[in-house]
């Protein structure tokens, strides 16, 4: 959340720069084309190569496994003739998520998260839809939410093979929704472990969790909270590239993510309550430890005095040369200490 962000500082609108990490490994290019009967999959790593193996009557979904690679950016929106603002926000990987309606086309920034080792990770995935096409751009190669997608296609199963390339874009919306889910199911099991860590025996570590929980909510929600905004605004389109038929399931994601929303506001509620109850319980502790030390004070007090009278120097001290003197300071100031303590249970501070 903290990362220091690139800024193109007076570079006018549409300039196309990369301001993610640098990454130097060669960007891939998978082609996916299938209709209701033939599917073909190939990985490229050359645009070039890549639409010299294009089918035609078949729906199209290209894979750009890869943002840092400008030129292949700016090539591909040469080819598909896709706005520059379009570009520079694709290049971009701390883009507010967003959809946007352009005259051939139109896109959806989004982010998508991942759980690993209890570490939360999240890549900026724009999905371009055109008549019959879907291009992907992914942050970063490696695993993601689409394997799911790509076995089903595949395999032939489902009704997506039957739909156009607007059911497929649909499709990879809800892989990115459902995998908050699957994100927030393991944060919800790990808030479950550190509540009962929190009530049996709350330690520094606990609170080191707490916060650490509580970043990455506020991470997650920062990611998940413009999805309803932009699955909201791709219903309310007016973009023939997106069929009657997908609007009932646009409404469906729109559902889910409100859903989210919802469990990622519940769960930085729990976590507020925790933080509380951490704090109320280290102030017990601290209270229990206080009223242990007053008592033992209040104890030894009227002890202490005894002891301190009888141990002045004064010669003309009756009690001083008395046989029973001795002795009888000492029944008197234990006999002080077991009044008390009877005090102290009849009072219930003990």
């Amino acid at each position: 959340m903290t990362k220091k962000k690139n800024h193109k500082v007076g570079a006018p609108p549409g300039t196309i720069v990369y301001s993610g990490e640098q990454r130097t490994q060669k960007v891939r290019i998978s082609l996916i084309e299938y209709n209701e009967t033939e599917f073909i999959e190939k990985d490229f790593y050359d645009l070039s190569e890549c639409m010299n193996h294009v089918e035609t009557g078949m729906v199209k979904w290209i894979n750009v496994d890869g943002i840092h690679n400008v030129e292949l950016i700016e090539a591909i929106g040469k080819r598909f003739n896709i706005h520059p603002l379009t570009l520079e926000d694709i290049v971009n990987p701390n883009q507010r998520a967003k959809f946007e309606d352009y005259d051939n086309y139109v896109v959806s920034i989004m982010k998508m998260i991942t759980h690993k080792d209890d570490v939360i990770h999240s890549e900026q995935l724009a999905v371009v839809l055109m008549d019959g096409l879907v291009i992907s751009f992914q942050e970063v190669e490696g695993g993601d939410a689409f394997d799911y997608i790509r076995n089903r296609l595949r395999q032939g199963k489902g009704r997506i093979r039957k739909m156009g390339a607007d059911y497929l874009s649909y499709a990879l919306m809800d892989a990115v929704v459902d995998f908050y889910f699957t994100i927030l199911e393991k944060i919800g099991d790990r808030i479950e472990l550190l509540e009962e860590e929190l009530m049996n025996e709350p330690s520094r570590a606990t609170l080191q969790k707490l916060h650490h929980l509580k970043r990455e909510m506020i991470y997650i929600r920062k990611a998940v909270w413009p999805m309803r905004e932009l699955v909201n605004n791709m219903e309310r389109s007016e973009t023939e590239l997106i069929k009657p038929t997908t609007d009932i399931y646009l409404r469906d994601v729109h559902d889910h993510s409100i859903r989210v929303i919802d469990t990622v506001e519940t769960y930085r509620d729990l976590l507020s309550g925790m933080m509380d109850i951490y704090l109320s319980s280290v102030s017990n502790k601290m209270n229990e430890v206080m009223k242990v030390l007053t008592i033992i004070t209040t104890i030894f007090v009227p002890v202490t005095f005894i002891a301190g009278v009888y141990g002045m120097n004064f010669d003309f001290m009756p009690e001083l040369h008395s046989h029973w003197g001795y002795p009888l300071t000492w029944g008197v100031m234990i006999t002080v200490i077991i009044s008390l303590l009877i005090y102290f249970r009849n009072k219930k501070w003990l």
